[in-house]
């Protein structure tokens, strides 16, 4: 089974199992891991902001422009920052590395 890594706001490293064909976020979910995901992966929000590990950026499709407008909403925004909802594990992606933003902005709320 492919793994995966946090590193969560305080800096520790989680590595857990991730199964191909779910998301980042369903992955952080099933972990107990950190990550709010207020619309539950419907694109409608930036609260599953991660930072992608510059390695494993490269990897990844590219994101929609619905993506893309959601990050523009996301806290502390780099030129790595993707949304879980939208980063789908695959064999490909074993070992991928994502940081947790310290802070996450929740216009849901």
């Amino acid at each position: 089974m492919p793994k995966m890594t946090f590193i969560e706001k305080d800096g520790n490293h989680k590595e857990v199992d991730a199964p191909v064909g779910l998301s980042v976020l369903e992955i952080a979910h099933r972990n107990g891991i950190d990550m709010e995901g207020a619309c539950e992966g419907a694109l409608a929000c930036s609260t599953c902001h991660v930072i992608v590990h510059k390695k494993w950026f490269k990897k990844l499709d590219e994101p929609t422009e619905d993506e893309e407008d959601m990050l523009d909403l996301a806290f502390g925004l780099t030129k790595t920052s993707r949304l879980g909802c939208q980063i789908v594990m695959s064999e490909e992606l074993d070992g991928l590395v994502v940081q947790l933003p310290e802070q996450v902005t929740n216009w849901m709320g």
